[in-house]
């Protein structure tokens, strides 16, 4: 069952990287005059609720957490070193650093925003905390409870 379950994750997590890089990683010529990079965090979430277009802005912020909602999902399905508020957080931030590096660096009127990733890891966080960490626990559970581990190695040299 396990195996199973690791494989329909690495084939939902496969098939999310194609759907983030046909998102993320598509030429936009047009957009080349309205792209600026950015570095500093909160500036382009700033920009977007500052925008009368109510719409345009859910598209955006919503966008942009929701991208990362499967990698909160999929990444402690897919390994037991995988879980965690802080592994999600940390594997979501660098996969999405690294697409927003080569977005700005190489794909035509597309441009590197930390807001990004910020929003991206914070949509992970929020499927792992609402749907990844108990299916995790489910696939890959503990053999025993690390405090009790703890206490027993603790009591054992007494």
């Amino acid at each position: 069952m396990r195996a199973l379950v690791a494989v329909a994750a690495l084939a939902g997590m496969v098939a999310f990287a194609v759907v983030l890089a046909g998102l993320t990683l598509e030429a936009s010529p047009a957009s080349v005059p309205l792209t600026h990079n950015n570095l500093t965090p909160g500036r382009s979430i700033e920009n977007y609720l500052d925008q009368p277009g109510f719409l345009e802005t859910v598209k955006q912020l919503g966008g942009n957490i929701a991208l990362g909602v499967p990698f909160g999902i999929l990444l402690p399905l897919l390994s037991l070193k995988a879980r965690g508020f802080l592994r999600v957080a940390l594997a979501t931030a660098a996969t999405m650093l690294l697409v927003e590096l080569v977005q700005g660096a190489l794909i035509t009127g597309r441009a590197f925003d930390i807001d990004d990733v910020l929003l991206n890891t914070a949509g992970a966080l929020l499927g792992y905390v609402l749907v990844g960490r108990r299916l995790g626990r489910a696939v890959h559970p503990r053999t025993r409870p690390r405090r009790w581990r703890r206490r027993r190695l603790g009591n054992s040299s007494a």
